[in-house]
């Protein structure tokens, strides 16, 4: 089905650190009060976890486990449910996303940009393909984190409508997050939504949320510093209108990454 809306609700939260299903009891709980028009529901990097470069204190079984939540969840509640696990899949442990469908179609991305700075990169293997989804005709590209400060990467080659980027992002570079959200919804001419977590993690880093999402000229349409819920109404004329008027995406230039 084409809609010209979608509803987006962004869940901003503490998390429960390595504790996976103390976090989807929680999330559960969230799901209850949101909204029956929304469409996708976005949750923040390792939702089950928080950041942890540990995952061998985490039970192998329990990213199969998220996956199976996630899908009873949108079954459910008929929505589209999004967000980053640790995962072991082989001998390998991912930071991988799920966009899971009503229907139960499952779509997947490995965070390419693994966060060196903590040392992501020896302990989960980085991924190596962009996923782009269409749902309800819209096109939408998640990504994680890190994966922010790469604008090359999100190069909006695909003619997507939506960023989407789940993520742990640290208090003291929040102003970074802020910057590089604008700047991609801007520079891509598409939508860009981010959700942070809030609170202290298990380390001691501190989160302050900041999550936030604008339009294709950079117009912020939403944001929060607190434990919350936040919706987000998107349009395909808002951008149609634009690219058309603005024809921005049409002078891109026009190169390929090895």
């Amino acid at each position: 089905m084409v809609m010209d809306k979608l509803e987006v609700a962004v869940v901003q939260a503490h998390l429960f650190w390595e504790n996976p299903e103390a976090n989807r009891k929680a999330f559960s709980e969230k799901f209850d009060s949101i909204s029956s028009e929304t469409d996708i529901i976005v949750l923040p990097e390792m939702f089950t976890t928080g950041f942890t470069m540990n995952p061998k204190n985490i039970d192998e079984r329990e990213g199969e486990k998220t996956l199976a939540w996630m899908k009873f969840e949108a079954s459910k509640r008929e929505v589209v449910i999004v967000g980053s696990v640790v995962f072991k899949e082989g001998a390998h442990f991912y930071n991988r996303l799920f966009f899971v469908q009503p229907n139960g179609k499952v779509h997947r991305y490995d965070k390419k940009h693994t966060f060196t700075l903590a040392g992501e990169h020896k302990v989960y293997k980085a991924g190596e393909k962009k996923l782009i989804v269409d749902y309800k005709g819209f096109k939408i590209c998640p990504l994680i984190c890190y994966d922010l400060r790469f604008p090359v990467w999100a190069r909006n080659t695909e003619d997507y409508d939506v960023l989407i980027y789940v993520a742990n992002w640290p208090k003291p570079r929040v102003e970074a997050w802020d910057t590089l959200l604008k700047a991609r919804a801007i520079e891509n001419m598409s939508y860009s939504i981010g959700v942070n977590r809030i609170g202290l993690d298990g380390l001691g880093h501190e989160y302050s949320g900041h999550s936030s999402a604008y339009d294709a000229l950079g117009k912020q349409l939403a944001f929060s510093e607190r434990e919350e819920i936040l919706y987000v109404s998107l349009s395909k004329e808002h951008l149609k209108t634009n690219r058309d008027k603005l024809k921005f995406l049409q002078d891109r230039d026009d190169f390929n990454l090895l």
